[in-house]
């Protein structure tokens, strides 16, 4: 069962570097990933937005499995900014989950 956990929203909001609000879920940028990463962003990003951190936390491999290649970026008819986004959760995972 996912929770929502409405301090990670906050923590997320507060940060300024997650943007996501545009993803319209069309499936573009999992269409063309060269990894073939169904998640990301679409629904990775979703949870985020949504506050469901155990879902995020539960994609730590998916989320460090991304090349930043910005394929899905230059594709996305949203123009959100994935690499950014996925950037972003590499360093909340870094200081929250690993305490690096």
């Amino acid at each position: 069962m996912a929770l929502v956990n409405p301090d990670f929203v906050e923590e997320v909001k507060r940060s300024g570097r997650f943007d996501a609000s545009a993803c319209m879920n069309c499936g573009v940028c999992s269409a063309v990933c060269p990894m073939g990463i169904e998640l990301l962003p679409r629904k990775l990003f979703r949870y985020v937005l949504l506050g469901v951190k155990d879902r995020v936390l539960e994609n730590v491999e998916t989320i460090y499995s991304c090349l930043l290649c910005r394929l899905c970026e230059v594709n996305c008819p949203a123009q959100v900014h994935i690499a950014e986004n996925v950037r972003f959760l590499r360093c909340y995972m870094n200081k929250k989950v690993f305490k690096i």
